[in-house]
């Protein structure tokens, strides 16, 4: 990313970065990005599974960020981060701002039966109790997630980095390739993408089946015979849903099939349906962290796109008191 001239302006204090555990190599890329070293924290699980942090230095004054994603295990990274914002305002930060990749429950944004929850109102209501004052986030489930919070925060996407991925590496070397987005309600940001590429888009319709987790797929809209697909969607949870468009996608002749989505969960046995299916390449992000294990399985045939560079500069942005839109040319 281009460098860019430092400002004097200065609103709060210095920058202080915070690792809650669910995503430390994340931060300590953004840090190593804004020349700064990870502020000292200790977490601890008592026996009792209450978590306990507690700072290795005041944060009086300063413009705090706390890096945390909120994938598995949820609801510990979740309290920690919790806990870990209550920390900094009672150790009085001037600004405190909750950096969560991944933010957890965002399938959780609207009452479409009766008798249930609106989780994701329920989390941004949480961080905003704890004495968030900011928040950033990327690529939410849903764009209304954005309402649910009264603090002001940054929204970001990484399309911007699998796109310029694929347009510098693998767009050479692809036969007619064409975007196809999981589903129809993925449709406007699967245009968003074929826009950006350049290439045609198709989408795959399918309906929900009562309250199970399963849909079923039903046709593909658009041309796909004898070209590369590019399947897109925010993220992979179980797979379910983007093994299915590659499926519908083959059975209609498609050539090559990659798979390009921002937030690696791969829950249960989805990477090993991954590794099992015909898709020449994944190319994904570090939003969430894959462990060890999962990413040997996939050795070869994944590509990990740090947002680490965008994160920090945004960071900087933030604190400097400058447009991040900027930086999108928005």
């Amino acid at each position: 990313m281009a460098s860019h001239t430092h400002h004097d302006l200065k609103v709060y204090g210095g920058i202080k970065i915070y690792a809650g555990e669910g995503s430390p190599e994340l931060a300590k890329r953004i840090a190593d990005y804004l020349g700064q070293p990870l502020s000292d924290r200790q977490v601890i699980e008592f026996p009792n599974e209450n978590l306990f942090v507690k700072l290795g230095g005041s944060a009086r004054g300063q413009d705090v960020y706390v890096i945390q994603t909120t994938a598995s295990p949820v609801h510990k990274n979740l309290m920690e981060l919790l806990i870990m914002i209550q920390t900094l305002r009672l150790d009085s930060a001037a600004r405190i701002t909750a950096v969560v990749p991944y933010l957890c429950y965002g399938r959780s944004d609207k009452k479409d039966q009766p008798r249930v929850p609106i989780t994701a109102r329920l989390v941004a209501d949480m961080i905003e109790v704890a004495g968030a004052d900011r928040y950033m986030t990327f690529d939410p489930h849903a764009g209304q997630l954005q309402g649910f919070f009264s603090i002001p925060g940054d929204v970001l996407t990484a399309s911007h980095l699998i796109v310029e991925h694929f347009n510098s590496r693998l767009r050479p070397s692809m036969k007619d390739p064409v975007v196809v987005a999981v589903d129809l309600g993925f449709a406007k940001k699967g245009r968003n993408y074929a826009a950006d590429m350049e290439m045609p888009i198709a989408f795959i319709e399918k309906r929900r089946i009562g309250n199970e987790a399963k849909a079923e797929a039903l046709t593909l809209i658009g041309d796909v015979k004898d070209r590369d697909v590019i399947v897109v969607d925010d993220e992979v949870d179980t797979g379910g849903s983007v093994l299915q468009a590659v499926d519908v996608a083959k059975k209609n002749g498609a050539r090559d099939v990659y798979l390009a989505f921002v937030h690696p969960i791969f829950s249960r046995n989805a990477v090993e349906r991954l590794v099992d299916s015909p898709v020449k390449h994944i190319i994904t992000t570090d939003t969430v962290p894959i462990p060890p294990e999962k990413m040997k399985l996939l050795e070869g045939r994944i590509t990990i796109l740090s947002i680490s560079e965008m994160l920090g500069e945004v960071i900087k942005r933030a604190h400097e008191g400058r447009s991040v839109g900027e930086m999108f040319n928005e």
